[in-house]
């Protein structure tokens, strides 16, 4: 996650340009004030564009509480690989997380620190990699105080730990939160399967197909969830069950197990394995990112 990026920075230096310039060509027809009409508008745009970056960087001047730097270091492997740039980089994401996001109890459910962090972590690891993307979707996170089901009701057909949805909010339970980090070796953790969901939203709906892949890639990767679909459905995977169910549920489950059991997909899903490798651009078995990390699989793969 950057503090600023590029092409915000142009567009917003634009579009003050346009207000501003329309509002000085106004302001030189019809008013008194002439062209000094046009610094109003423009001033709303930049302070309206600017807000996010100049509150990323009053964010990035503070430290990390040391209760939440132990936290991670004890439940986040990725994080537990990094050196002190890569860490020190993901501790600015988490913090970046808890400042934009709003976390929010349910039904007597109070979101404590832990709830709170277990839900910016899971945001730093899918992102570390890719420090130019924003995750997509709302930016609301409700934790539930126990499962629910399609109507959002607890009951004894309630089957959800989570859900996430292409504009609402993202909805947790709190046992399952939990659960993702207590076990990170697992390949199970409901944060990083409805983050991954995210991901997988278009104008069309979830398909299984990441939004953010290359359209050219897409049939290759449509072609692999297939043969890994048919894996799990013959018992022939080390992905849970779960991940047949649809294409949209195989990719949030192969997320899971990509960033909490690298070593042993790698192992029996090298395809897959290298494919999540390119499209988060981490490595999770060693913490490399970016070219590096693509280099490494490939290398592997030649050996």
């Amino acid at each position: 996650m950057r503090i600023v990026r590029r092409s915000s920075m142009f567009t917003t230096g634009l579009l003050a340009l346009i207000f501003g310039g329309g509002g000085a060509v106004v302001g030189h027809e019809v008013t008194s004030v002439g062209p000094a009409l046009g610094l109003a508008p423009a001033a709303v745009v930049l302070v309206v564009g600017l807000w996010r970056p100049w509150r990323r960087w009053r964010v990035a001047q503070t430290d990390l509480l040391p209760a939440h730097r132990q936290w991670i270091q004890e439940r986040v492997p990725l994080y537990q690989k990094l050196d002190s740039a890569g860490r020190a980089r993901f501790e600015r994401d988490v913090q970046f997380a808890l400042d934009e996001y709003s976390f929010e109890g349910v039904q007597g459910v109070t979101g404590t620190d832990p709830l709170r962090l277990s839900v910016a972590a899971g945001i730093a690891v899918l992102l570390h990699g890719r420090p130019s993307w924003e995750l997509p979707g709302s930016r609301s996170v409700l934790f539930y105080p126990e499962r629910f089901d399609e109507t959002y009701h607890g009951n004894i057909t309630a089957r959800y730990d989570g859900m996430a949805h292409q504009q609402g909010p993202l909805i947790l339970t709190v046992a399952a939160v939990r659960r993702s980090w207590e076990e990170p070796g697992d390949g199970n953790n409901v944060v990083l399967h409805e983050l991954a969901h995210l991901f997988d939203f278009d104008n069309e709906g979830a398909d299984g197909v990441p939004s953010l892949v290359d359209p050219g890639s897409a049939p290759d990767w449509q072609a692999l969830v297939r043969e890994e679909m048919r894996r799990i459905r013959e018992g022939r995977s080390l992905l849970r069950p779960y991940g047949a169910e649809a294409p949209s549920e195989f990719f949030a489950v192969a997320v899971e197990h990509f960033f909490e059991q690298p070593v042993p997909m790698a192992r029996r899903h090298d395809e897959l394995f290298r494919a999540l490798v390119s499209f988060f651009r981490v490595d999770p078995r060693t913490g490399a990112v970016g070219a590096a990390a693509v280099e490494a699989v490939v290398e592997a793969e030649a050996t």
